[in-house]
């Protein structure tokens, strides 16, 4: 069995203004990085992250004597022209109606759409898996963004959900339990028997 533990990153400046923020590479606000200090989280010999500064910090304050893995495929969903701006910012935005109403699966304006950044998150999973492998490892921690786990999520979890199902706070995560056949049919295979992820729920939201 692996186990995942997957955590949303501090606060930035940004997410407390409630912005699209993805490629913006913000630091953690005073805020983020109080509210992590607060928290208790579970302990893992190895630790990946996303390269995004937030992530990277949040890996140093959690975990200060394990050095993290960067993963360049956990960066952040690309928010195209809706980046660094407010609800009440894109709402001008004709784009922002049809995005919308697409239930949030395509493209954003010049930007990523839903499958093309779960794509890339799953290829950042496989490193991951083989990384872990190579060391024999049955457990590791994430620190990345709340995109990055719902992609991860509407993949992984038992009973399965949707993409938005998964929506996560800053600071908060998911520890998933995984079957090793299931990951492997999943990640290196054609054929994926979702029989093989078990019958039960799988993962805790803390």
């Amino acid at each position: 069995m692996i186990e995942l533990v997957l955590i949303h990153h501090g606060l930035t400046l940004g997410n407390e203004d409630k912005r699209f923020i993805g490629t913006t590479d913000e630091l953690l606000s005073s805020t983020g990085v109080a509210g992590l200090q607060m928290r208790e989280y579970p302990m893992a010999g190895l630790v990946f992250s996303s390269p995004m500064k937030r992530c990277v910090q949040t890996a140093e304050i959690l975990y200060p004597e394990i050095k993290a893995i960067i993963i360049d495929q956990f960066r952040e969903c690309n928010y195209g022209a809706f980046e660094d701006k407010t609800y009440f910012e894109v709402k001008r935005n004709p784009a922002y109606y049809n995005w919308l109403n697409s239930a949030g699966k395509m493209p954003f304006p010049d930007g990523e759409g839903r499958a093309e950044f779960i794509e890339r998150t799953m290829q950042g999973l496989e490193e991951i898996l083989e990384i872990m492998n190579c060391k024999k490892a049955k457990k590791a921690i994430l620190i990345i963004h709340e995109g990055t786990i719902m992609g991860i999520m509407s993949k992984l979890a038992f009973p399965r959900g949707d993409y938005y199902d998964f929506q996560i706070q800053n600071a908060e995560g998911y520890i998933l339990h995984l079957n090793e056949k299931f990951l492997y049919d999943l990640c290196f295979s054609a054929k994926t028997d979702w029989a093989n992820g078990g019958n039960h729920k799988n993962y805790i939201k803390f």
